[in-house]
């Protein structure tokens, strides 16, 4: 894989590769949590898979499993830092995420794991915690969203393993379409569920 990360980030990616389906545990656990590696994830998953195709549904799970335990830990410190922390870390975006969060509860944190970058899923995470959304609801929604997130991917990377290569070589203009439709969906996606509120529905 070549990363466009910091040293000690590719240390610790080379790392968790060479441990198999536990280093996929902990780059999500780290992605989901306190760090961020953006997308490695999703590149060990489907390199893991096209080496040993049978342990696919490990490795989804694995992924699954270490990104759902990080989030869990980012809800916790947001729950403890409390309302202050989160409005430092959202900004000028704190007012609509939380009124997303509050008024769609289970389906909006559901929505935005979904989403693919640049949505800035980790916010709605700390809004979840600072505003003490169910602890139970907030965890099967990400364990839902990452468990189709990740299993989808490993499918892929077994069905088409090198053969993807090829195909985006021979088809390389429809893939940049669909790529850019892809972040445009997510960009228009998460412009709306951002958009400005008004003073009193913020107040709410």
């Amino acid at each position: 894989m070549s990363l466009n990360l910091d040293s000690w980030k590719k240390k610790v990616v080379g790392f968790a590769g060479s441990l198999g389906a536990p280093g996929l545990f902990l780059i999500s656990f780290l992605d989901s949590s306190v760090l961020s590696f953006p997308i490695i994830n999703d590149l060990l998953l489907v390199e893991l898979c096209m080496q040993r195709p049978g342990r696919m549904a490990i490795y989804a799970l694995m992924a699954s499993a270490g990104s759902v335990l990080g989030c869990v830990v980012l809800y916790y410190l947001a729950r403890m830092g409390g309302e202050a922390y989160f409005h430092r870390r959202a900004g000028a975006r704190a007012h609509a995420i939380r009124h997303w969060v509050e008024r769609n509860g289970f389906v909006g944190i559901l929505l935005a794991a979904l989403l693919p970058p640049p949505t800035p899923f980790k916010i709605f995470v700390l809004a979840a915690g600072a505003f003490e959304a169910p602890v139970v609801g907030f965890t099967s929604a990400i364990t839902l969203a990452r468990l189709a997130r990740y299993f989808l991917v490993g499918a892929l990377a077994v069905r088409y393993g090198d053969n993807a290569l090829i195909m985006i070589k021979l088809h390389w203009l429809l893939v940049l379409i669909l790529a850019a439709a892809l972040v445009t969906a997510s960009y228009v996606a998460s412009r709306f569920i951002l958009r400005h509120r008004p003073q009193h529905e913020q107040l709410k």
